[in-house]
């Protein structure tokens, strides 16, 4: 029979554990931060309800203890046990093997829609009014209210996280398609045709077409190392180098020089550009070209059938000055194809790892139907060549495709 004394002090702990409740209940209502909630956490157990000894680990990305108290040992440093991770009910640690852990008497998980949240390790149990089941279950309330708050705050944080990152998604892919020509030539004389896949919802490929005078236009495509935001404004940068360079000088070989130290400035060795740009002239029916480490364009000579255009130097923004620079210089071309594309077209894997390749390609230039094709034609069966090799297969890269036709075909 209990005693007027037991029960006054039975109501106080009720008491003590209903303003522990409100107390708690108020600090979430008043978004303070997660540490400020540890604090008061452990600030209630410790003082208020006289539990001697606990250790909270939760689980964020990995466990990690948010509250330690009563113990030698400093448990915000310790790793939990493997079998400690898979409990799901309140657990006596005299289960386990003697270890640091054991100076606790239970061990309580925190759990929520099926998933442990965090593991709150109790000791000194036998020598206070927490050793009956409704101490356990108050300090697993408690601890549930708590870590359900925090995780909350977590989710809430991540997704405005997520939403931060959509809108610097949706710039970046804006100042991409800056990047880009508005309009491309499509005359009897000359037409020029692009298409671009981007892997991810910005990329790291670009393409231009900018004239220089009424004889002479500049035609580019270039593939920067790495993907996502940095990569489209790393090539932002870029274009725009090259565009007042080519304002200042139609040297090809004084504007690769330049870019590649601009380049190499700007990333400091940790990123690169592989480049490919040409300079026709139609007047003088010549071509200026330099491949800077870029997949080898194939230019289709109706005089001279087919050929890689490879002669240049190595990628841009690797070291400088470029250990070599040769341009390629072609003569009497005033009928002819020229094919350029980045290495998400060549390295596109199928269901047994295999990439396209260039064969394939060289294969289809290589048919005198190809040709007389019109270029958007020439682009589709790229397009469903691919799409047909990589089977269920994702793509793993950006494809970018530019292709020039100069002459009357």
């Amino acid at each position: 029979m209990m005693t007027e004394q037991t029960l006054k002090a039975k109501f106080e702990i009720k008491e003590l554990e209903l303003n522990a409740l409100l107390e708690i209940t108020q600090a979430i209502n008043n978004n303070l931060s997660e540490e400020s909630l540890y604090k008061i956490y452990n600030f209630t157990l410790r003082s208020n309800l006289n539990i001697q000894r606990l250790a909270l680990f939760v689980l964020d990305d990995e466990w990690n203890c948010k509250v330690s108290f009563g113990t030698k040992k400093h448990f915000s440093k310790a790793n939990l046990l493997p079998a400690f991770k898979t409990i799901q009910d309140i657990t006596h640690l005299k289960e386990f093997e003697e270890c640091d852990f054991t100076v606790f008497d239970l061990v309580i998980p925190v759990a929520h829609k099926g998933n442990t949240l965090a593991l709150v390790f109790v000791g000194g149990l036998e020598k206070d009014e927490y050793q009956n089941d409704d101490g356990v279950k108050f300090i697993q309330a408690l601890s549930n209210i708590i870590i359900v708050a925090i995780e909350n705050k977590k989710l809430v944080r991540k997704q405005l996280q997520q939403e931060s990152f959509r809108k610097e998604l949706e710039i970046a892919s804006d100042v991409q398609q800056f990047l880009f020509p508005d309009k491309l030539p499509d005359t009897d004389i000359l037409k020029v045709e692009a298409s671009y896949l981007p892997h991810d919802m910005v990329g790291g490929d670009y393409y231009d077409y900018i004239p220089i005078n009424k004889n002479q236009f500049l035609i580019c495509v270039a593939d920067v190392s790495g993907k996502g935001i940095p990569a489209a404004l790393m090539m932002s940068n870029f274009q725009a180098s090259l565009r007042t360079l080519l304002r200042q000088t139609p040297n090809l070989t004084d504007i690769v020089e330049a870019l590649n130290f601009q380049v190499l400035e700007n990333t400091k060795g940790e990123k690169f550009i592989t480049f490919f740009a040409a300079i026709y002239d139609v007047r003088l029916k010549t071509m200026v070209y330099v491949n800077a480490g870029h997949n080898p364009p194939i230019l289709v000579d109706k005089k001279n059938g087919i050929r890689l255009l490879e002669d240049g130097s190595t990628v841009l923004g690797a070291m400088h000055p470029l250990p070599f620079l040769n341009e390629g210089f072609i003569t009497n071309l005033d009928d002819f194809l020229l094919f350029c594309y980045t290495d998400g077209v060549t390295e596109t894997l199928n269901e047994s790892q295999q990439e396209f390749g260039m064969d394939r390609i060289m294969d289809y230039f290589g048919h005198e139907t190809t040709y007389s094709k019109d270029l958007k034609t020439i682009h589709q069966d790229i397009i469903v060549a691919l799409d047909t090799f990589k089977g269920r297969n994702g793509y793993h890269d950006d494809i970018t495709i530019l292709s020039c036709r100069v002459g009357n075909t």
